[in-house]
């Protein structure tokens, strides 16, 4: 098995919850990375100030969740998982120049936007509605940041579900899984896991995680 780690150890993960949510949705994952061999001090979750708010004001949380974890741990680059809309903010922070991330992985994330977002509210309505102007300015994610998406086809928080694909990027598809399901599924961890410690960097590869879950 391939690990592509500093010093020995993954290094830190930072996690990044979906819009609404607050950082308990993300506790399971927390504890299944940790069991799976990483710090309890090495895996961190961002609490936004606003759920419900921009993806602009989400990037600068993010950017300052980031900082602490690096101060923390003492890495020089750290990982992020992010789930739904928390994604979106995560795309505008790899963006920052000298940003520290190396590998990310997106979990149901709307990159092209969803009609979902017909029934939200906050400034992150607006910018996940398809065609929406933060959309249409969002910037690609950098080459040299590794990149996977994990997705499932029963997801009815976005839709169409191409968007939960980005070009470039490793494809995990968890088949019998929904939209939140995808956080408590041990398929969709496995899928995880793999993203952060087993990949190599020689081109995007599509892996079906199956048709059943455990």
């Amino acid at each position: 098995m391939r690990q592509d780690t500093e010093e020995g150890a993954p290094p830190p993960v930072l996690l990044v919850p979906g819009w609404s949510d607050r950082p308990a949705v993300m506790r399971r994952l927390r504890r299944r990375l940790i069991e799976a061999g990483w710090a309890e001090s090495a895996v961190d979750v961002v609490g936004f100030r606003d759920r419900f708010g921009s993806n602009v004001a989400h990037a600068e949380e993010v950017a300052e969740a980031a900082g602490g974890l690096l101060a923390r741990t003492g890495a020089r680059r750290l990982d992020v998982v992010a789930h739904s809309m928390g994604g979106l903010a995560v795309r505008l922070f790899l963006a920052v120049e000298g940003c520290p991330v190396r590998r990310v992985v997106f979990v149901a994330t709307p990159h092209a936007g969803t009609w979902a977002a017909l029934a939200a509210w906050g400034g992150g309505r607006r910018e996940m509605m398809p065609g929406s102007e933060f959309l249409c300015a969002l910037p690609p994610i950098p080459p040299h940041v590794r990149c996977t998406t994990v997705r499932t086809p029963r997801d009815l928080r976005i839709f169409p579900g191409s968007s939960a694909c980005v070009a470039g990027a490793h494809d995990v598809v968890v088949r019998l899984a929904t939209h939140q399901g995808l956080l408590r599924s041990r398929l969709a961890f496995e899928g995880i896991r793999r993203a952060l410690v087993e990949y190599a960097d020689d081109g995007p590869v599509r892996v079906a995680a199956g048709t059943a879950d455990v």
